[in-house]
């Protein structure tokens, strides 16, 4: 018996899909590929001090997402270059 994942909604904050598409055609195709498979897959970590938001790594980029388990829903935040998204 197969271990069926369940389908989150992804949603994007204005700024996070305004990042994500001025990316090349390349870029966009990974960080899609990469959100889709939130909040199971993926090279992730809770952030410290702060509820329930945690980052995605995509190369040298970074995807900030909270996940609202009672709604299945991922809220992706923001995303950036990894030395720009934490300031």
């Amino acid at each position: 018996m197969g271990c069926r994942r369940m389908s989150y909604e992804i949603r994007f904050e204005r700024k996070a899909l305004k990042f994500i598409n001025r990316q090349t055609p390349e870029q966009k195709r990974r960080l899609f590929a990469s959100i889709s498979k939130l909040p199971e897959e993926g090279d992730r970590k809770k952030l410290a001090g702060r509820d329930d938001v945690y980052r995605l790594r995509v190369e040298d980029f970074r995807v900030i997402y909270t996940v609202e388990r009672e709604i299945v829903t991922v809220r992706v935040l923001d995303a950036g270059n990894r030395g720009d998204i934490y300031k």
